[in-house]
């Protein structure tokens, strides 16, 4: 199950689980559509093509919920 991570790991923007605008590499790192769009969409982390999130919503949601660790380390 994909790993829905709360946060943009670049500049700690919240990014909903049920929402939009998430951007996503294999390893799950995940950055917002505006930090996405500097790194050209390709992680800094490993390198990997950064690719639109699938939102998760309804019951999905309810029963798979979304990671509340964050990621960013400002």
């Amino acid at each position: 199950m994909l790993e829905m991570r709360p946060d943009c790991e670049r500049c700690g923007v919240d990014l909903p689980a049920n929402e939009g605008g998430a951007f996503i590499c294999s390893f799950v790192c995940t950055f917002c559509a505006d930090c996405a769009d500097a790194l050209d969409e390709r992680c800094p982390n490993c390198g990997g093509e950064l690719l639109d999130r699938p939102a998760r919503t309804g019951k999905a949601l309810k029963a798979n919920p979304a990671s509340t660790e964050r990621r960013f380390r400002g």
